[in-house]
């Protein structure tokens, strides 16, 4: 698995017919921000408001931000306008709604490639039906240009005829087998949207949940969830900590011709010291990116 260390902990969804709400983005905590063509816009307003999502990434209001553009799906009448518009901006990615086969997945990136849409726009996909779950890993790995993977709880819930339940036990299989599958490619990987905006304690369980899981972050629908979200996905202070000492610690053991040590009573091996690196290369681009906004 390749080492993914862009933070990735708070992706927001903004709405494409919302200027204001565009305006306001360019100056939030949020390590992403995905500006939305798909649901949040009425079939009146997509063509409005795919203008006015590519005039604010041509902007570069944005700053360091990783910006994403969710177009409609494949098969509506907006979605291939959506692709050549955005093709032609800055943006870093689009995130592409109802993937449920490797085949539609590598189909989408040859369509870049054919939009000429430079390597630097990346292709997200979302998994929000039991199709695209069992067929994760293909999807996945389809094409190099697929950056990684975004699930979708809400549609998958209402797919299976699951309920919305604290502890997501209902999609807790469907939620580890689409990290697997992202994993499996070297892939980053997105955990779905928590609804309940005023309730602040179970979307901290829920992204506490999520981290224990491996997700690279969350997905979010108000900016009120950016502050714990980033709290949850970032090492903390102790983490931080925790892992300059098993580094140091490991070092002077390889130093005396050891392969393991202990450290406040645990055992320390390579794949500790791999873990503690990469959470320091995290809170080194997550610092960076603090300064540069």
């Amino acid at each position: 698995m390749s080492e993914i260390v862009r933070p990735r902990r708070s992706a927001l969804y903004v709405p494409g017919a919302n200027s204001r709400a565009l305006e306001k983005s360019t100056g939030l905590a949020a390590d992403m921000i995905i500006l939305d063509l798909e649901d949040a816009v009425a079939p009146a307003e997509k063509e409005a408001s795919r203008t006015r999502v590519c005039a604010a990434i041509e902007s570069r209001a944005f700053g360091p931000r990783e910006v994403l553009v969710r177009v409609n799906a494949r098969g509506t009448s907006w979605h291939w306008d959506d692709l050549r518009a955005v093709a032609a901006t800055p943006a870093h990615g689009v995130l592409v709604p109802k993937v449920d086969s490797p085949h539609e997945a590598a189909r989408l990136a040859d369509a870049l490639d054919e939009l000429d849409a430079p390597q630097s726009l990346r292709l997200w996909v979302m998994i929000e039906t039991p199709r695209a779950v069992l067929a994760a890993a293909e999807i996945a790995a389809s094409s190099d240009r697929i950056e990684g993977l975004v699930i979708g709880t809400n549609d998958l819930v209402n797919d299976l005829g699951a309920l919305h339940v604290p502890g997501r036990m209902p999609v807790l299989s469907s939620l580890s087998h689409t990290i697997l599958a992202a994993r499996a490619s070297g892939k980053a990987v997105l955990d779905g949207v928590y609804n309940a905006v005023r309730d602040t304690e179970g979307f901290v369980a829920e992204a506490a949940q999520g981290r224990a899981l491996g997700f690279n972050g969350k997905t979010l629908v108000h900016p009120a969830q950016i502050g714990p979200a980033n709290a949850a996905f970032g090492p903390s202070e102790v983490d931080v900590q925790r892992a300059h000492e098993v580094i140091d610690a490991f070092s002077q053991a390889e130093a005396a011709g050891e392969g393991v040590t202990v450290v406040d009573g645990q055992m320390i091996e390579h794949l500790h010291v791999v873990h503690a690196r990469r959470v320091l290369a995290l809170q080194a681009q997550i610092e960076a990116l603090t300064t540069a906004a």
